[in-house]
């Protein structure tokens, strides 16, 4: 809990660093930003690592030795459950974030004082750290599951090869099992890649259409004038959004879905003898190991990443390092490059933490859940 949230808390020592390299620019804040989510990755593996074991060995320590590795994979469940347990506290959490963002665009439409949007910004910036803790507690407890998950696959293949009672190896020194496990670690990126990509091609649609509805509008100093009688068409623009969401969300699913079982039963049409019956189930374990394991690195850069981006423009529209708007010599108001620059860092980081990040909690638990139902296809 502590450590998601030091990294993306409102001043903290990341937060700050991604708001002071702003005043150089946007490209520095992305390089700032990029390196918060990087490290922000090293302490909670080592966590979820000690948890792991942690459970595991407890889990051995509380039953006879006769109890076998089951004992082991018991205590780990009992982890996992504890982790579920806290689900309606979670839930209230996830949901402080985007109720307060959307009051804070509700402040804004409405045209209320600028005190009042302050207020709103700083329950934003709070909001935004409960969505990285809600986060780190699901990718905590998805790791504990896929792990779970990938022990009961290796006992199906065991029980359906008829080789109960024995070790079922995954072998990375053989090169289609360490092909396997490529795939898993690819699977991660190409569909980060695509829920991204989605994200962007429906900002574009909206851009587009916001221009669209604006290009009748008198400008003076390049400034838009507003009539009293305009009225934007919101159901336009949320109508964009919906069908975006829906359409373009497709084939990071299919891609979850189907990867497995194509490297599965592929690797089954091509490799699989007489001397090596088990090579595609094989493989495929490595592929869901693997790919569990990048898609949580991953995940958590993500998460973190966009969080501190998201609250390093916080910090800036507090006051730091001016604020949102300067004053100019001729006391006219201009905007405040630094606060642009965090502008931008917060764009690229909202599709990774709202996107990307959740979107992998979906992709490790699917992956385990796929190749387990789906194991007698593999022999």
């Amino acid at each position: 809990m502590y450590i998601p949230q030091y990294y993306t808390e409102h001043k903290s020592r990341p937060v700050k660093s991604i708001a002071e390299a702003s005043q150089t620019g946007p490209a520095t804040n992305i390089i700032a930003g990029i390196s918060v989510g990087l490290e922000c990755v090293a302490v909670p593996v080592l966590v979820m690592g000690g948890a792991l074991l942690g459970s595991y060995f407890l889990g051995k320590a509380a039953f006879p030795a006769e109890a076998g590795v089951n004992a082991g994979l018991f205590g780990t469940a009992v982890a996992t459950m504890g982790m579920l347990a806290t689900a309606a506290f979670i839930l209230a959490m996830d949901t402080f974030g985007p109720i307060t963002d959307n009051a804070g665009g509700i402040v804004e439409m409405s045209q209320q004082p600028e005190e009042v949007r302050r207020k709103t910004d700083r329950l934003d910036a709070v909001g935004n750290t409960t969505k990285a803790l809600t986060k780190g507690y699901a990718i905590g407890s998805a790791a504990l599951a896929a792990f779970l998950l990938f022990q009961a696959y290796m006992e199906e293949v065991l029980n359906y090869s008829g080789g109960e009672g024995t070790v079922f190896p995954v072998d990375l020194a053989k090169p289609v099992v360490f092909v396997g496990a490529l795939v898993g670690a690819m699977l991660v990126f190409l569909f980060s890649s695509w829920a991204i990509r989605a994200v962007g091609r429906a900002a574009q649609a909206v851009i587009a259409e916001v221009r669209r509805q604006y290009a009748h509008l008198p400008r003076e100093h390049e400034m838009i004038q507003f009539p009293a009688d305009f009225e934007p068409e919101y159901g336009t623009c949320v109508d964009i959004v919906t069908k975006s969401a829906l359409r373009r969300m497709v084939a990071p699913g299919l891609l979850a879905v189907l990867g497995p079982i194509v490297v599965g039963l592929l690797f089954k049409w091509l490799f699989v003898t007489d001397s090596e019956p088990l090579i595609s189930a094989e493989a495929v374990a490595a592929l869901l190991m693997v790919g569990t394991i990048g898609g949580i690195l991953v995940a958590l850069f993500f998460n973190n990443g966009g969080g501190a981006w998201d609250n390093a423009k916080k910090y800036i529209e507090a006051g730091a390092f001016g604020g949102k708007y300067l004053t100019a010599a001729d006391g006219s108001t201009i905007k405040n490059p630094t606060h642009g620059a965090a502008v931008v860092g917060d764009t690229v980081g909202d599709p990774f933490k709202d996107t990307a990040g959740p979107s992998l909690h979906v992709l490790i638990k699917l992956l385990s859940t796929i190749t387990l139902v789906m194991a007698p296809l593999f022999l």
